[in-house]
């Protein structure tokens, strides 16, 4: 049976999918805010709810606590953004 490697272990870990989510999500917002279609931030929006789900996840675990607090505020800050952006556009 092969070994699971440190590398994929931590790429699966809950805190570490929930950052990559987070950095998915300012992706997107830069994109949405360059290219501000309704689409685009769907997307983002979309990102954001995966994002969501990833920290409900890490929290679970309760692991790396201070690095998933720190994503969260920031996704935080990713979603007012588009919050008003969406606004904006309307």
């Amino acid at each position: 049976m092969a070994k699971h490697s440190d590398m994929s272990w931590k790429q699966d870990h809950p805190s570490t999918l929930f950052g990559n989510s987070v950095q998915k999500a300012e992706r997107l917002l830069k994109h949405a805010k360059s290219h501000p279609e309704e689409i685009a931030i769907e997307h983002a929006f979309n990102q954001i709810e995966h994002a969501e789900n990833a920290f409900m996840n890490a929290k679970q675990y309760g692991e790396h606590l201070d690095t998933v607090q720190q994503n969260k505020a920031y996704l935080e800050q990713i979603k007012q953004q588009l919050h008003e952006m969406q606004g904006n556009n309307q």
